[in-house]
């Protein structure tokens, strides 16, 4: 189980991608942070897809990132037992309550600000949700266990006490090419892919939009991200990481997929 002592600590940025700024396109990546003084600690980071037909997915992932961290924080008023996880709960009701807040909020800014006749041509019949699609991807970290949460693309990594990186949530083996699993699925409750640690503490946890593996030949080149700036946080500290975060990102995307990148680092310190 993870330890009593245990500190978490957060840090994040958000770059629009190198292609979206050549074609005056917004960031349509999403981040949001919460922490308690208790210790735990709500990281959620959203990608909207942005195709044609999804063209409010900008404030698609908005909103995840927000109802994300809402939800979350009000599982933890209720789970206070860490000896008694439900999964029932962490896999079913988690992202079910998460999925309908979404849609929810979704249906009321879609009240406010109609589609146009273009939006809608643009729409085809189908359904108004899809404007707003966007994947997701949360971690809850205590004193007492972690959750992971993931709907679509992106990457949460971990690099434990070892120094080995590996993924918390297996990649969803049934995404092909650009296609990805959204929040605005019908039934997309059903697509959250869950993972739960309380035995070990990694020593660093990131959470990255696709953009961001994607500026990577391979997974082993990517792992080594995660590596390099768990010993800069080490070596150099916090606030040099932070520093230079965004600048980090925006030159991966400018050399790399051209992608908006977002990057959000839960990291351990006692």
């Amino acid at each position: 189980m993870v330890e009593k002592k245990q500190h978490w600590q957060i840090m994040g940025a958000s770059v629009c991608g190198t292609l979206h700024k050549r074609h005056h396109l917004p960031n349509q990546d999403a981040i949001r942070w919460y922490s308690e003084l208790s210790g735990s600690s709500i990281l959620a980071i959203s990608d909207g897809h942005g195709s044609e037909k999804c063209f409010r997915s900008d404030r698609g992932s908005k909103i995840a990132v927000n109802v994300a961290v809402h939800t979350i924080k009000t599982f933890l008023k209720t789970q206070i037992n860490p000896n008694a996880l439900s999964k029932q709960i962490i896999t079913k009701e988690v992202p079910y309550q998460i999925v309908q807040r979404w849609q929810t909020i979704v249906k009321s800014d879609l009240k406010k600000n109609p589609f146009s006749k273009k939006e809608l041509s643009l729409l085809n019949g189908q359904d108004y949700k899809l404007a707003y699609g966007a994947t997701l991807l949360i971690v809850l970290a205590t004193k007492h266990f972690i959750i992971y949460w993931q709907i679509g693309d992106g990457d949460i990594l971990t690099v434990g006490e070892n120094g080995i990186v590996k993924r918390a949530v297996p990649k969803d083996e049934e995404l092909i090419a650009n296609q990805t699993t959204s929040i605005c699925a019908k039934a997309a409750w059903h697509y959250f892919r869950c993972g739960v640690q309380r035995e070990t503490t990694p020593k660093l946890i990131l959470l990255a939009t696709d953009g961001y593996g994607n500026s990577f030949n391979d997974d082993e080149n990517f792992f080594q991200v995660g590596s390099d700036i768990e010993e800069l946080i080490a070596s150099e500290g916090p606030f040099f990481v932070r520093k230079n975060l965004e600048s980090w990102l925006y030159e991966t995307s400018k050399n790399g997929s051209g992608d908006d990148i977002t990057l959000g680092l839960i990291f351990s310190r006692e």
